[in-house]
């Protein structure tokens, strides 16, 4: 297939998708046109970023929402690997014996969530890398060249997508596609804005009451999130209600995600 007219054809999925929520095109139709197109049954996209805190962007049900933050809190998984490493990462199936053992929480953590294979391709244009895009599978499946090849011409489009959006002041996009749907599953997803303003103000308070810079102010928060079992979404808001405050000397044994640890 010649590239331009894979690129064109998964570009018309999206827009199919963004007309049938009678919306402007955003990244959530770019999910629900992966999930449509290819054999897998959920699709999640995160916003990643060294400089400040990760977040979902959208998922296109409750699995593919689970997926995306429990690999945030946990800071390991497929979409980590794909972002750290740029480049991206098929799991056909998570009982494997390597990726059991190379991702000794997350594997479990997503099988008992309903994903058996899970597959994560960078959001990437040359050294920009806003993101990454999540795929799913209840039951063990391998992508075959072209399907691989189509998944990534998504992720391409939700890079141009995102680097396209307007940045309001507090830095939430306009427009990620992750409202205004009437879609059945869609409600959980439409005030992902609000959860990325919500971990970062959380993550700000941490910096002054620990003082200590954003980054490790962040990993707190996802340690505390991980010791706990609790979703990270769930601690800012105690952090941010004042009815958790972590000490700035002691830190719960064990709270490290297994990518902190030393």
């Amino acid at each position: 297939m010649i590239p331009g007219s894979r690129s064109a054809r998964i570009q018309a999925l999206v827009a199919e998708q963004a007309a049938l929520r009678g919306a402007r095109v955003g990244v959530l139709d770019v999910c629900t046109a992966a999930v449509a197109a290819l054999p897998v049954d959920g699709a999640g996209m995160s916003a990643m970023s060294r400089g400040r805190a990760s977040h979902p962007l959208c998922s296109t049900d409750s699995v593919s929402q689970h997926l995306e933050e429990l690999q945030l809190t946990l800071g390991e998984g497929p979409c980590v690997d794909a972002y750290v490493l740029g480049s991206t990462v098929l799991c056909p199936d998570l009982l494997a014996g390597e990726l059991q053992r190379h991702w000794t929480v997350f594997a479990d953590a997503a099988l008992e969530a309903g994903a058996r294979a899970v597959f994560a391709f960078p959001l990437q244009i040359g050294a920009i890398s806003p993101g990454v895009l999540d795929l799913y599978s209840s039951s063990s499946i391998e992508l075959d060249a072209d399907e691989v090849a189509d998944a990534l011409a998504f992720a391409d489009t939700a890079t141009l997508l995102l680097l396209d959006a307007r940045i309001s002041e507090t830095g939430v996009p306009f427009d990620t596609g992750a409202s205004g749907t009437d879609r059945p599953d869609a409600a959980p997803f439409d005030d992902l804005g609000g959860y990325r303003a919500e971990i970062d103000q959380a993550t700000g308070i941490l910096v002054v009451e620990l003082d200590v810079g954003f980054e490790e102010a962040f990993i707190r928060l996802r340690a505390h999130a991980y010791a706990r079992g609790a979703r990270i979404s769930v601690v800012a808001t105690d952090v941010i209600a004042h009815r958790l405050r972590l000490s700035p000397n002691t830190q719960p044994p064990d709270a490290r995600p297994p990518d902190e640890e030393p």
